[in-house]
C-alpha cells in the first residue's frame, strides 16, 4: 500500500483539500479523515481494511496498491505539478465523428452562453478619459519573410523616442480589433464574442490584453496607457515608477532606457467562463505568445529592435497596472526601440572579455 503519488494538499479551515491532480479529483476531508491520512502517509503499512476511512481512501484512488517509480521529472515539484494537472482534458465523451464532435460542441457553448459573460468593457481604466491613437498606416512594403529573418532580440538600446504614429500600427496589428476583418462574421459568432485581431486566441475569446508602458514617445506623456482594442484608444494608468525598469523585470537593468513596452496580461475570468479545466490556464500563455511574436514582427517591419521576457516582478508590475487580487494577471512583457543590435549588453560583453575570474 502506498500514498498516491499525485496529490497536493489544502489547507481550507475548518478542513482541508486533497487534490490528485493526474485525475483531475478533489476531496474534502474533515479531522478525523485528515488525522487518519497523516498516519498513513507517515507509515502506509498501518492500513487497515476493517477501517472504513482507510478503505475510502483506497477506493478514491487517495491510496494505492500499485507501486509507482518516482517520475525523473528533473525539475520542481510545482512545474510537475502544472503539466500533469493541466494534462489530458477531463471529457464525459470523446465525439467520435465530426457530427458528433459538431452536435458536442454547439450544446457546450449554448450552455455556456446561458451563464453571462465576463465584462469585456474596460471603460473603468479610462479614469481620465481616452487618448485616441492615429489612424493605423500600415507597414513599409516587405515580405513576411523578411521581418522574420531580421527579427532578434536585442539588449542594448539607444533610448531615441518612438514616433506616435509607430505606436498605433503597434497596438493595432497585434492588439487591435481589426476593422479589416468586420465582414468575416457571419450570424453563428455569438454577441460580444465577433472581434478578430491579427493573432489567434482560444475560443475566440481574446483573452490577453494590453499595457503600454512610455518612456520615450513623441506625442504621449511617459506613464503606463492600458489599451482599448475596440476603440484604438489608450487610458492613462499610472505615471512612471520612481525606480528603473529593470526593478519591474526582476533586475534586468540594461533595459532600463526602452523607450517602449508593453505588458501582456491574461482575463483569466473569460478562459474559466468557457473552459471550466485547468488546462485553460495553458491557453493564457500560448495567446500571450502569439501576441508577443506578432508585436516583435509588427516592430521588426517598422525598423525597429525587439526585446522580450517573461521575467517580471510580478507583485511591482500588478500594483503599477491596477491588477491587485484580480481575475486579470500580467503574463509576458515585450518592447522595442533603436538599438545597436547587439544580443549583449555591453556590460556582459566586457566581462565576458575579461576571461574567466582567478
Amino acid at each position: 500500500m502506498q500514498i498516491n503519488p499525485h496529490l497536493f494538499i489544502l489547507p481550507r479551515t475548518p478542513g482541508q483539500i486533497v487534490w490528485d491532480y493526474r485525475n483531475h479529483k478533489q476531496f474534502e476531508l474533515n479531522l478525523d479523515y485528515s488525522i487518519r491520512l497523516a498516519q498513513l502517509i507517515d507509515n502506509p503499512e498501518v492500513f487497515d481494511s476493517a477501517n472504513i476511512i482507510d478503505t475510502q481512501f483506497l477506493n478514491t484512488g487517495i491510496l494505492t496498491t500499485s507501486i509507482e517509480v518516482p517520475q525523473d521529472w528533473g525539475w520542481d515539484e510545482l512545474s510537475k505539478i502544472f503539466h500533469i494537472g493541466t494534462k489530458n482534458i477531463p471529457c464525459q465523451y470523446i465525439p467520435q465523428n465530426i457530427h458528433e464532435w459538431s452536435r458536442h460542441y454547439l450544446d457546450h457553448c449554448t450552455e455556456v452562453l446561458t451563464c453571462g459573460a465576463p465584462d469585456a468593457d474596460l471603460a473603468h481604466r479610462a479614469a481620465t478619459g481616452m487618448i485616441a491613437l492615429p489612424a493605423p498606416s500600415g507597414l513599409p512594403a516587405e515580405s513576411l519573410g523578411d521581418a522574420l529573418v531580421r527579427r532578434k532580440t536585442c539588449r542594448s538600446f539607444t533610448g531615441e523616442a518612438v514616433s506616435l504614429g509607430d505606436i498605433s500600427n503597434l497596438l493595432y496589428l497585434s492588439l487591435g480589433y481589426l476593422k479589416e476583418r468586420e465582414d468575416d462574421v457571419d450570424e453563428t459568432i455569438a454577441e460580444g464574442l465577433a472581434a478578430r485581431r491579427s493573432s489567434p486566441s482560444g475560443g475566440g475569446l481574446n483573452a490577453c490584453e494590453g499595457f503600454l508602458l512610455a518612456q520615450n514617445v513623441t506625442g504621449l506623456e511617459p506613464g503606463l496607457y492600458a489599451y482599448h482594442p475596440a476603440d484604438h484608444a489608450l487610458s492613462f494608468i499610472n505615471p512612471l515608477p520612481g525606480s528603473p525598469l529593470g526593478q519591474l523585470l526582476c533586475g534586468q537593468h540594461f533595459i532600463n532606457n526602452l523607450p517602449v513596452g508593453l505588458f501582456i496580461s491574461a482575463r483569466f475570468d473569460k478562459l474559466w467562463w468557457k473552459y471550466q479545466h485547468s488546462r485553460a490556464y495553458r491557453m493564457a500563455y500560448v495567446e500571450a505568445g502569439h501576441i508577443s511574436q506578432t508585436f516583435q514582427l509588427v516592430a521588426t517591419a517598422l525598423g525597429l529592435n525587439t526585446w522580450l521576457t517573461g521575467a517580471l516582478t510580478d507583485d511591482q508590475v500588478e500594483t503599477l497596472l491596477g491588477l491587485e487580487d484580480s481575475a486579470e494577471q500580467p503574463l509576458f512583457f515585450v518592447g522595442c526601440g533603436q538599438s545597436d543590435g547587439q544580443a549583449m549588453c555591453k556590460e556582459l560583453k566586457a566581462l565576458l572579455n575579461e576571461g574567466p575570474q582567478q
